[in-house]
């Protein structure tokens, strides 16, 4: 992710207007744009195994699973993101067209140029969604997952997973194994 437009800040609607027109996607955080930046072949084979699982899993169900382009609002005047695979399950998202809203799941796959923001602030942020249940941060450069949950007492508890564990994610009631996101994916040596 890199700034752009010179520190020009915008107003969350001229923000929308002004992004359908762009080539490339761009996330909106307190009245500024950030470019998003492509990822590397890693990134983008984890989130599409993860993603392509997903919508298996939830077909037939009133649940829909998204890719990179699905931008999340986490109110309606921002911040705006694209995570890499969001669930929504909330009927006030059926007939989204520009963001969704209300995400039971979101999943970031980690680079080491956005590991600590999204760690950090950027979960800050989700967190204020009501709706998000669940958070997934998935290393690109071993096998590794972290799931953040929210318990019965509104606290988020870590469940670390690793190399032949059992993945649960019960946002979705989906369990299996973590070498299903890393299908096909080479590591940097």
């Amino acid at each position: 992710m890199v700034a752009s437009l010179d520190g020009k800040y915008m107003t969350p609607q001229e923000y929308l207007e002004w992004e359908e027109h762009q080539d490339i996607k761009y996330e909106y955080i307190n009245g500024e744009v950030f470019a998003m930046t492509g990822g590397t072949i890693p990134h983008t084979s984890i989130a599409l195994n993860l993603a392509s699982a997903l919508k298996s899993h939830l077909r037939g169900s009133y649940c829909r699973a998204f890719m990179a382009d699905a931008k999340v609002g986490v109110t309606e005047n921002g911040p705006f993101h694209y995570p890499d695979v969001v669930v929504s399950c909330d009927e006030r998202d059926r007939q989204a067209i520009k963001f969704l809203q209300y995400p039971c799941l979101i999943v970031e796959v980690l680079s080491p140029s956005t590991e600590a923001y999204d760690r950090g602030r950027k979960f800050i942020q989700y967190r204020r969604m009501k709706t998000l249940q669940e958070y997934v941060l998935i290393d690109a450069e071993k096998i590794s997952l972290d799931c953040f949950r929210i318990n019965d007492k509104g606290i988020w508890e870590l469940h670390p997973y690793e190399e032949g564990d059992e993945v649960n994610l019960t946002s979705v009631d989906f369990n299996f194994p973590i070498s299903l996101v890393y299908e096909d994916v080479q590591f940097p040596t």
